[in-house]
């Protein structure tokens, strides 16, 4: 049986889960794999890639910071990479790296199948305008929410990617401190730095919608402030962006091997491993 090379790339990258959700997923569907993590910075990054692919990488998942440049360097890109303009999946094809964006299929799937909330007609805060919130929004747009206003403390950052995906459906800017001028929200997703390192998180109480559902697209002690914050507001459920690590995961998994792993049981030794 081969042994499929893959790697996920970052910076940094030493905590990465990947390799563990990959390894069970290679053992539940038969695929032999060798997965590892590679620390690469910007400048670096195309030299690193270009090593992993002559040392016969084949395929590999991309996160922070570098998501904008792996598009950059594709000869080809899947339309949902396209329009947010960032990759976070690379398929070597015979003489170039095709990128996918799986990041907001990967939250979708996690939302409507994990949580059992449906995004239909829902109205959407997010919360920042980097790059996690690049590949979420067409998604969110294509499972038929009802509207979204991005809020950032750069309004003009904001803006700008909002120019960037005004394909994917019609977005509100918004001054994160003037967030509680656009009254309530059924889903806010933070997918911002804010918070990290255990400082509070300052939003208004009142954001949340009835039947709210507040969700970082971080997980662990990232996602922490944000979550504690969610629990003291006027949401009723909250959620960290573990099964959407899961979910995009599986998606990269079916593209490099044209198989869809079965999620739950990697979710639930996540959180086990998460709890302990």
């Amino acid at each position: 049986m081969p042994i499929h090379r893959h790697a996920v790339f970052g910076f940094p990258v030493a905590h990465s889960r990947s390799p563990f959700i990959h390894a069970m997923f290679g053992e539940q569907c038969g695929v032999a794999l060798r997965y590892e993590r590679i620390e690469a910075e910007p400048e670096v990054f195309a030299e690193k890639l270009e090593a992993f692919r002559s040392e016969g990488g084949r395929g590999a998942n991309v996160t922070l910071p570098l998501k904008e440049w792996a598009a950059r360097l594709c000869g080809e890109l899947s339309p949902a990479a396209k329009l947010a303009g960032a990759a976070n999946t690379l398929l070597w094809r015979e003489d170039h790296w095709y990128g996918d964006n799986t990041d907001g299929a990967g939250l979708v799937r996690d939302i409507e199948t994990n949580l059992r909330w449906p995004l239909h007609d829902r109205r959407v805060l997010l919360l920042g305008a980097g790059g996690a919130a690049r590949g979420a929004i067409p998604a969110l747009f294509d499972a038929g929410i009802a509207g979204l206003c991005i809020a950032n403390r750069t309004p003009e950052r904001a803006q700008a990617l909002a120019n960037d995906l005004a394909a994917a459906g019609p977005i509100r800017v918004l001054a994160l401190d003037d967030v509680s001028e656009a009254g309530r929200f059924d889903l806010i997703l933070n997918a911002t730095s804010a918070g990290r390192g255990g400082a509070p998180l300052e939003l208004p109480g009142t954001l949340p919608a009835p039947g709210a559902l507040c969700y970082d697209l971080s997980y662990g002690a990232a996602a922490a402030p944000f979550l504690s914050w969610a629990g003291k507001s006027e949401a009723a459920a909250r959620s960290d962006g573990l099964g959407m690590l899961v979910e995009q995961a599986a998606l990269a998994f079916a593209l490099w091997h044209g198989q869809l792993p079965h999620t739950p049981p990697v979710l639930a030794a996540l959180r086990k491993e998460q709890a302990a």
